[in-house]
């Protein structure tokens, strides 16, 4: 992928922010808002994620909302340890993503479960494996700020 971003490119990346179908064919029915063809469309959408562009496409679900408990973790960990830590606390399935503080405590994770127990559970677990405490930070008031990356071109069609 070249490092100019074509006129077409920015409308698939606008689209999938802005305007992604729902639908059991989704990449169809953008491919056919933008006038190409699905194959060249998932050829782009492939080779964005190879480049760095996007790194997932996914719904964002609110948790609260169907009955799960979500928290927000930190723990403190030497450095030539994290990248190890981050690989275990991968692992887990209710874990969204985890990333590195410039702070006291240096490796922040989100967590997901169908309950506070089980969150609480997940944690320990997770404590033992990774040999170190973890704080546990669930949301008390929540703000969603959605961000959207305008590419300067939007579909028409």
């Amino acid at each position: 992928m070249s490092s100019k971003i074509s006129d077409l490119d920015k409308k698939i990346l606008n689209m999938l922010q802005n305007d992604f179908p729902i639908s059991t064919q989704p990449y169809k029915i953008m491919a056919q808002r933008l006038d190409i063809g699905e194959d060249e469309l998932l050829q782009k959408i492939k080779a964005f994620k190879e480049n760095g562009i996007i790194r997932r496409i996914g719904g964002i679900i609110d948790s609260r909302n169907i009955g799960y408990y979500s928290t927000l973790c930190a723990c403190r960990l030497p450095e030539n340890y994290i990248r190890k830590a981050a690989s275990i606390i991968n692992k887990e399935k209710g874990v969204t993503h985890n990333y590195l503080r410039d702070n006291y405590y240096n490796l922040w994770f989100t967590l997901t479960a169908p309950s506070y127990n089980e969150a609480l559970q997940i944690i320990e677990d997770i404590q033992n494996r990774i040999g170190t405490n973890i704080i546990n930070m669930p949301a008390k008031k929540v703000f969603k700020i959605k961000v959207i990356f305008e590419m300067g071109e939007t579909c028409d069609k």
